[in-house]
């Protein structure tokens, strides 16, 4: 590249990662991590010889596969080859070989960054002039990468400027929701990956989705739905209608397909959800009436399906109505096929009935909404220690869980952490208690609501939960969010732990706005009274009785030192044993 006066300009140098570089698994969206180390594709190996060669053929294709990494680059370039000569008339090049690059702020909100692309032996996206980092810190952001829908890809690399930081992230650790569909769940007609209605799914939720979509060959064939049961799923989605119905197989066999797949995902997953679509039909059926009973005649088999599964008293299975997808003649490519418009109204109906499912319910404040957040990683790693979250629930009970932000956090306990200011009085009051500490430092509401819709209630049986969260609040929220979103986050607390003791601590007092807490605590009482829980208010301990804070037992007017921790401790330890007495 020549600069101005003809001078030659040094090429900037760029270091570069390859996902088998990673000793770890780093691509989302596959199911058996460990048999695929340095593969990008949707079945293990060992499915070549169980499953159909379009079947096989189709899983070499990346739909649903993504690669997360943290980086504070101001360009990011991704090159590739594709493994097959997939070009469809009706979709997009972008769609079928390209790639997708979103990045999340600190506070969780979605970001899509497009690049400058060329299809050719190798394909080349470069995402320029990005914003690297935010307000909060300079270490960069999270991004995601989604691969491919109707192509293969190797020898992919990404790379940043030489001096740039980046860091390939780990897959995901909770459950995933695992999707077994034909060509519109693959990503037909797309014009993006990002676009396919599992991935939009998968951003709405924040959860990880497994695209089992096979492109005219999502036909509930024992060999397949043997590969799903394999999956510990959160949520299992059965769509393989389109490719059922007519040619494929007869009305009764369509009956039996149904009906056999779900007793065999029920006989290894007793609680797992399973969601049966319908076929949500063709646009052109006024003009083209004869297609008409092919989907109506379907979607009346799997009604009577899933009314004789019903019957045989197999609980957790529900159904998706056409008429709640929603699709309209403005919505696809070809009559079959969902455009952009199509696929957002897929995952539009996707989400809500499995929110409904799941019982993760939206609100409409912000405070409503659950939301991650990464704004402290050079003091900790917010992900990481939610995963280790997960683990500690699958590997040691608790009695008491407390769930709290960087107050919390920084106290003491398991998971242990390089942040501690207050170990002395948590092991003296709080450990013999056997207390959780569920504390995340600058958490808000809906940074807790996100934790308790991503599995951190599961796997446990504490006798009670103490939530203390809302400071972080104060500067973006009123009083009355505040307590909207404390009843949101209640709720979902007690639909996982219905057996627990709930208690709400008041908000802890702060400097130059210990007004404001103690008003914004009687709204906080209050709703504990509503609510039937308990509340008690330990942080006026720390206040001097002209209602100011003790400077004394405080390190920055917000956080506890230890000898204010050691006040918090007592108080709550009285709590939490006058609790147990009275239990």
């Amino acid at each position: 590249m020549l600069a101005n006066a003809g001078l030659a300009q040094t090429p900037t140098p760029y270091t570069w990662w390859k996902p088998a570089d990673s000793p770890f698994p780093v691509v989302d969206g596959q199911a058996w991590p460990g048999e695929m180390p340095d593969t990008l594709q949707r079945l293990p190996p060992r499915a070549k010889a169980l499953v159909r060669k379009p079947v096989w053929d189709l899983s070499r294709q990346t739909a649903g596969l993504s690669i997360r990494f943290v980086s504070n680059a101001p360009e990011i370039i991704v090159r590739y080859q594709v493994t097959g000569n997939a070009a469809l008339p009706h979709m997009p090049a972008t769609g079928v070989s390209g790639v997708d690059l979103y990045g999340i702020d600190s506070d969780g909100s979605w970001h899509l960054a497009s690049g400058k692309y060329s299809f050719k032996d190798t394909v080349q996206y470069t995402f320029a002039q990005l914003r690297p980092t935010d307000g909060y810190h300079k270490l960069g952001r999270e991004y995601r990468l989604y691969l491919p829908l109707y192509n293969g890809v190797r020898n992919l690399e990404i790379g940043v400027p030489a001096g740039s930081s980046f860091t390939a992230l780990p897959q995901r650790p909770e459950k995933p929701i695992v999707v077994y569909g034909t060509s519109i769940a693959q990503g037909a007609c797309a014009s993006r990956p990002g676009m396919a209605w599992p991935t939009i799914l998968a951003r709405k939720l924040d959860r990880p989705v497994i695209n089992l979509g096979f492109s005219g060959n999502g036909r509930l064939e024992k060999e397949v739905v043997d590969l799903v049961n394999e999956i510990d799923a959160k949520l299992f989605v059965l769509d393989c209608l389109p490719n059922l119905i007519q040619t494929v197989v007869d009305r009764p066999e369509l009956e039996k397909r149904i009906i056999d797949a779900v007793r065999t995902l029920r006989a290894k997953h007793p609680q797992t959800p399973i969601l049966l679509t319908e076929h949500d039909g063709y646009t052109e059926g006024y003009l083209m009436p004869h297609r008409q009973p092919l989907f109506e005649n379907a979607n009346l088999d799997l009604r009577e399906a899933f009314a004789k599964l019903k019957g045989e008293n197999i609980q957790g299975i529900y159904l998706l109505p056409m008429s709640e997808i929603g699709m309209d003649l403005d919505c696809m490519v070809d009559g079959t096929h969902p455009n952009d418009l199509g696929m957002m109204r897929y995952a539009n109906a996707y989400e809500k009935k499995i929110r409904e499912i799941l019982q993760q319910p939206l609100g409409t404040l912000t405070t409503q909404i659950p939301t991650r957040q990464n704004r402290e990683p050079g003091s900790y790693n917010w992900e990481e220690r939610h995963t280790e979250m997960l683990k500690l629930n699958q590997t040691e009970p608790t009695r008491i869980v407390f769930i709290g932000n960087s107050i919390t956090h920084n106290w003491g306990g398991k998971p242990l952490n390089n942040r501690i200011a207050g170990a002395g009085s948590w092991d003296k009051y709080l450990d013999p208690l056997q207390v959780r500490n569920f504390g995340f430092g600058w958490d808000r509401v809906e940074n807790v609501l996100w934790r308790v819709y991503n599995d951190e209630l599961d796997d446990i049986a504490p006798e009670q939960i103490i939530l203390n969260i809302g400071t972080n609040n104060l500067h973006l929220n009123t009083d009355d969010e505040i307590v909207q979103g404390l009843k949101h986050l209640i709720h979902a607390i007690r639909l996982r732990q219905p057996k627990a003791r709930l208690t709400l601590l008041g908000i802890y007092p702060r400097r130059e706005q210990e007004t404001r807490v103690a008003g914004l605590n009687k709204g906080i009482q209050a709703l504990a009274r509503s609510e039937n829980i308990g509340y008690q208010d330990v942080g006026k301990r720390l206040l001097l009785k002209t209602g100011k804070i003790n400077e004394q037992l405080f390190s920055d007017g917000l956080h506890p030192n230890a000898a204010g921790y050691e006040v918090l401790g007592k108080e709550l330890a009285t709590v939490l044993k006058s609790k147990r007495a009275k239990e």
